[in-house]
């Protein structure tokens, strides 16, 4: 039967694009060639590309942002180590949902966890002269290992999939004993596998990164959605699950993106413990003519970089983490959403003859939530993003994260209801095609 989209219109768009390749494209680029494929036929794409909120921004955030605003935040520059009711509300929630104390003046706000990586690697990197390679733990973010690249810093990497529990252990030491890994950063829970690191993983990551010196870059961008335990109460375990209990060398970055939808504000906190924050290294007094590791971080590189954070903006995540830890903001009940999306696209995608990839953590299913992934027998990943964009269904490749598996990334967040019964048609259709 026809495709909705023939090759020869898609191969138009990649030229126009300037895409040699799609399973090569930026999540960007893989956005404008569906947008420009429904804007040549009238018919609709299912977009799974793009880890955009699909929920509406908190309107605690918003309130509070708006009465900044009216008071004349705007004039005024912010300070780059933040404002006092966000850094006093982000140690709280610290608190509050990772059981870990944080003091106040290590939560800094960045322009977006995005800004909070790329500051940690130049700083990790600038700690120790023979420390110059960041370990990236994947599948990943893809933008954090191009940061990487941009900053002209070594990188190493493997694909967790077959190095679960003790293996874990075993492959990270194997690298750390090389002696040249300045810091380890990943997503926990992860995208886009959706694999979440267990405590006893994390313990030794943490046991490891002391032994050997390296700084643990931890991303929480998905905080809390590990939906196959109620993370959602303040103060009270469960906990979300966290290097910050078994090492002093970290860095935790907290956005405000995913957990409030609040991504178009480009707000995030980095939470640095105690003990580092107040480190002094030698090569940073040799460097910047400063010897403390927070205020470096501070007033060099987060100064250097952007001079600080939106200020009405950092007025809304104060607001929203003070709810939140007061009970009256459920932010894992509202994002719990995604897990329901994320429980029927399954179903559709393995009953049209999918399988999920990534699908155990250790000895229990994988939970539903914001990304997941899918593989089909006889494609591999690349393939299966090309021909895919043909019915309609874009995504991303699991071989742009890192990954060393055979698959796409499923992103839940802005498919509606509405078009459940489409994506089913279409890879209905998909199977006709390809018996």
């Amino acid at each position: 039967m026809e495709k909705p989209f023939s090759e020869k219109m898609v191969s138009e768009v990649l030229a126009k694009l300037g895409i040699s390749d799609v399973s090569r494209a930026t999540i960007r680029q893989t956005v404008a060639v569906a947008e420009e494929l429904e804007k040549m036929t009238g018919q609709k794409f299912v977009h799974f590309e793009m880890g955009s909120p699909g929920l509406p921004a908190s309107r605690i955030g918003i309130d509070a942002q708006k009465a900044a605003l009216d008071r004349g935040i705007p004039a005024v520059y912010p300070s780059v180590l933040g404002i006092t009711p966000l850094k006093n509300n982000a140690s709280r929630f610290v608190k509050a949902f990772l059981d870990i104390d944080v003091n106040p003046e290590g939560c800094l706000p960045t322009v977006g966890s995005m800004m909070g990586t790329f500051a940690s690697f130049i700083l990790c990197c600038s700690l120790c002269e023979t420390k110059d390679t960041i370990l990236f733990l994947n599948p990943g973010f893809s933008v954090q290992p191009l940061q990487a690249k941009i900053l002209g810093y070594k990188r190493r990497d493997f694909d967790i999939y077959n190095s679960r529990g003790e293996k874990l252990k075993e492959r990270i030491e194997e690298i750390l004993k090389e002696g040249n890994i300045a810091g380890i950063v990943y997503s926990n829970p992860n995208n886009p596998s959706w694999v979440c690191l267990t405590e006893e993983e994390l313990s030794y990551i943490g046991k490891l990164a002391t032994e050997y010196d390296a700084i643990v870059i931890e991303d929480l961008a998905y905080l809390g959605m590990d939906f196959r335990k109620d993370l959602s109460k303040p103060f009270q375990p469960p906990f979300q699950a966290t290097v910050a209990r078994y090492t002093d060398n970290y860095m935790l970055m907290l956005s405000a993106s995913k957990i409030f939808s609040y991504a178009g504000e480009r707000i995030a906190i980095v939470a640095i413990s105690n003990k580092l924050y107040h480190r002094k290294y030698e090569a940073l007094k040799n460097k910047y003519g400063i010897d403390e590791l927070g205020n470096v971080f501070a007033y060099v590189i987060l100064y250097a970089l952007s001079s600080g954070v939106a200020h009405s903006a950092q007025y809304a995540l104060a607001a929203m983490y003070e709810a939140a830890c007061d009970g009256r903001l459920d932010f894992v009940h509202d994002t719990s959403e995604y897990a329901r999306r994320a429980k029927i696209l399954k179903e559709i995608f393995v009953r049209n003859g999918f399988h999920i990839v990534y699908d155990r953590d250790l000895d229990k299913e994988v939970s539903d939530g914001f990304f997941f992934t899918i593989g089909r027998k006889g494609y591999t990943g690349d393939q299966l993003i090309k021909e895919l964009l043909y019915y309609g269904i874009s995504a991303i490749s699991l071989s742009t994260t890192g990954s060393e598996q055979q698959g796409i990334r499923v992103c839940t967040s802005v498919v509606k209801d509405e078009e459940f019964p489409l994506l089913d048609s279409r890879l209905a259709l998909f199977n006709e095609n390809n018996r």
